[in-house]
């Protein structure tokens, strides 16, 4: 380690410090908007979120996985059903699947990548299927295009999980809004955040007319309320700037890493993609998962917020729980390889993003990442 480098870290909070909300939330103290069923603030906000997105229908719900539930429930996914998903995803969407009585289909992800492979959904297909679900990860964008063209093509509903990509440009369009149905997730590490919190966007007029038959009970059974949407309104208008600033930060980090770093940095492979970084993702060049172990129990002696990804789908639930398209390799090197940033650090100052990136050059500390 260089001695002279400062390597003394953070608090990197979450949710950052923020006037704008600060004078919402004084708002609906003095007009006491915050506790009522009904105001203007969850109006406000679907407007708000309909209009960023480019879609007609935007329906607010209590999580981002309550919002993939109501997206299969639109999808009329049922008991015996199959949905198609990777089999490295997160864990609530395999979840939902199984709530509904359907069965998760797992199928791999693109080499060195956690998004699905488009080239797997015909191996994946009979006639049992009903949806796919196609989740943007750790700053990288699922092929969306090509699964929505196979999707298209064989009569399936499309839920894009944009949870942890608000504001992502594929094509020119929002992540979110290129499926049939898109969700977000407004939990409080979340980029866009009210503690708790989901959305469901779609174009589909029916889709939306099923979701509310089902949510609407005399109330609402799944519901945001409007004190989460009030502070959720001046983030929408921060968003596009902090995810540059994140961008930047990214492109820093990239230029002062080693190259001869044990740890790769995992980018999007879309010539027509603006990523956003919920999480920024790093392949451990070592395939055993010790060293991933050690490296990340040495990082957090700096508190740099670096952890595991998520744990691959068909190496954490029974087999009897899912039916598996082929032997699943990339996402199994996902499983025990994949390491995530968390985004507060990406909106430090430059000479906290200068430092990581010498800590994160793992050849500076012989002995740590290796496997014996």
């Amino acid at each position: 380690m260089n001695p002279s480098i400062d390597y003394s870290f953070g608090p990197w909070p979450w949710p950052i410090e923020d006037a704008a909300v600060r004078f919402v939330m004084e708002g609906m103290i003095a007009d006491g908007s915050w506790g009522r069923y009904h105001g203007p603030h969850c109006d406000a906000l679907r407007n708000a979120l309909a209009e960023y997105h480019a879609v007609e229908h935007v329906h607010l719900c209590s999580s981002g996985t309550s919002a993939v539930e109501l997206a299969l429930r639109a999808s009329n996914v049922c008991r015996g059903d199959e949905v198609i998903l990777a089999a490295y995803d997160y864990k609530a969407n395999f979840a939902n699947v199984l709530a509904l009585e359907a069965r998760p289909v797992l199928v791999d992800t693109l080499v060195g990548r956690p998004v699905l492979d488009p080239d797997r959904l015909m191996s994946a297909l009979t006639p049992s299927t009903r949806a796919i679900i196609c989740s943007h990860l750790h700053g990288c964008m699922a092929p969306i295009k090509e699964i929505a063209e196979f999707a298209n093509e064989h009569n399936l509903t499309l839920i894009e999980d944009a949870c942890q990509v608000p504001g992502a440009r594929i094509d020119g369009r929002r992540a979110g809004s290129i499926g049939h149905v898109g969700v977000l997730s407004f939990g409080g590490s979340k980029l866009l955040t009210a503690g708790r919190g989901g959305a469901v966007l779609t174009h589909d007029a029916q889709l939306a007319q099923r979701i509310r038959l089902y949510t609407q009970r005399g109330n609402d059974a799944y519901p945001l309320s409007e004190m989460q949407a009030a502070v959720l309104l001046p983030q929408i208008q921060m968003l596009d700037q902090r995810n540059e600033r994140r961008q930047q930060s990214v492109e820093l980090l990239l230029r002062h890493m080693s190259p001869k770093a044990e740890i790769d940095v995992i980018r999007d492979g879309h010539s027509n993609a603006e990523a956003t970084y919920y999480k920024l993702a790093f392949l451990m060049a070592d395939k055993d998962p010790r060293a991933r172990d050690r490296f990340l129990q040495h990082m957090r002696g700096f508190a740099i917020p670096l952890d595991n990804g998520f744990p691959g789908l068909h190496m954490i639930h029974a087999k009897t729980r899912f039916r598996a398209v082929g032997d699943l390799p990339n996402a199994t090197a996902m499983h025990n390889q994949l390491l995530t940033l968390h985004h507060p650090v990406l909106l430090g100052c430059e000479d906290d993003i200068r430092r990581i990136a010498n800590l994160l050059s793992a050849d500076r500390f012989p002995g740590i990442i290796h496997s014996n």
